[in-house]
């Protein structure tokens, strides 16, 4: 099947950008312009500009040229459900990831009160800590409910646990609900990452829904403040 032209359009400007062909606060060339160049129209042009703006490559304004973004931040998709090792994978920061604890939760006031709701039997609680060139940025708490992930290797918690989930136990992991908050960061966050003159961080939880509306998983990611970016496409209500 054939490539959709503003996908080629979209792979084009990202490989300039990864490569550095456009330097991190360059102008990308205006509509008009794209428009010319591949004698494509307005929207073909602007579908692909959506793309790099999503994928965290540009930033966009009304009225004004696109601007390429510096490379050092996370851009977290707020609107989709991404594992770590996919949002590295798009961000080619070549992070690497450290297991911290890997047990299992047994008492059910504790569940109970991550959940947010009763849970049948035990949970098995993953602490990852995420380096960036060397620097504990993220902390990663993840709980995951045993009667649906009987089994978590160690291995998979090294790489990417979604890919076992899917893959492996062939779970349909379907949508999720996020809650994002700024809080004062507490002992273990000092204890865990390298917070430098931070004293705060950027929290995400997260509740995580099977397709048949199984909640099977909640996270609290603790992220330093200075190396991430949350976006969304936003639309105006009619």
């Amino acid at each position: 099947m054939k490539e959709s032209k503003y996908v080629t359009i979209y792979k084009e400007w990202k490989e300039k950008i990864e490569s550095g062909q456009i330097a991190e606060g360059e102008r990308l060339p205006t509509e008009s312009s794209l428009m010319e160049s591949y004698q494509v129209s307005r929207d073909t042009v602007r579908k692909s500009l959506n793309l790099l703006e999503q994928n965290g490559y540009i930033q966009r304004g009304r009225g004004r040229a696109s601007l390429v973004m510096p490379k050092q931040r996370y851009t977290f998709p707020l609107s989709e459900i991404a594992s770590f090792q996919e949002v590295n994978k798009l961000s080619n920061a070549h992070a690497e990831t450290e297991v911290v604890n890997l047990d299992i939760l047994q008492d059910s006031h504790k569940i109970k009160k991550i959940f947010q709701q009763s849970v049948n039997g035990e949970v098995y609680e993953l602490i990852r800590v995420r380096r960036m060139k060397d620097e504990a940025v993220i902390l990663d708490k993840d709980y995951f409910v045993r009667d649906v992930v009987p089994r978590l290797p160690l291995n998979e918690c090294k790489v990417s646990v979604y890919r076992y989930l899917e893959e492996e136990l062939g779970l349909q992991i379907s949508y999720a609900v996020k809650e994002i908050t700024v809080q004062k960061a507490n002992a273990e966050d000092y204890e865990l990452l390298d917070m430098g003159d931070y004293n705060m961080v950027v929290v995400v939880k997260s509740h995580t829904y099977l397709e048949n509306n199984t909640l099977f998983q909640c996270t609290e990611s603790r992220h330093r403040p200075d190396k991430f970016r949350f976006v969304d496409l936003a639309k105006r209500k009619l």
